[in-house]
């Protein structure tokens, strides 16, 4: 009986240190640095117009800030992003196909982050950058942008 009953102590505390590791999987997620988010507008699709936008998800839009240096800490967004750079330098750094993939952008260009898109940008200019972007596709009510662990693909990053 000893023995079953060590047994089944045994497996409850291998199930608790499993739980225990998916809440620090979460703790590992990057925080912004130096970024400031100010949202702009907010509303519910409600057409049936030609751009791809399901009924009913939201559509935000943002003004983000970033210190030279600082950076927007790994991060997805359920809809993707439409950002247009209106001020300063960036690079963006994503995994794909377990490589580092970079790209840099300024003051007058746009670039697209596609759904569900893993990625990191840091100001490597030397002012600040300033971005304007449209979120669409948000779940209704929910947050635009999802924190997501560094996937390890850019080391030192």
């Amino acid at each position: 009986m000893k023995h079953k009953f060590t047994q089944t102590i045994f497996g409850i505390a291998i199930a608790a240190l499993a739980l225990a590791g998916g809440v620090v999987f979460k703790a590992y997620a990057t925080a912004p640095s130096g970024l400031v988010n100010v949202p702009l507008a907010r509303g519910t699709d409600v057409s049936d117009g030609t751009i791809p936008l399901q009924f009913g998800t939201d559509v935000a839009m943002a003004q983000i800030t970033v210190a030279p240096g600082g950076s927007s800490g790994w991060h997805s967004h359920p809809g993707g992003a439409i950002i247009v750079v209106k001020a300063g330098t960036l690079t963006v750094y994503g995994p794909v196909g377990g490589q580092c993939r970079t790209a840099t952008y300024t003051a007058g260009q746009a670039f697209i982050e596609r759904p569900g898109e893993v990625d990191q940008v840091i100001n490597t200019g030397t002012i600040p950058y300033v971005l304007l972007v449209t979120f669409p596709r948000v779940p209704q009510g929910g947050s635009p942008r999802i924190d997501e662990p560094d996937p390890g693909t850019c080391p030192g990053i």
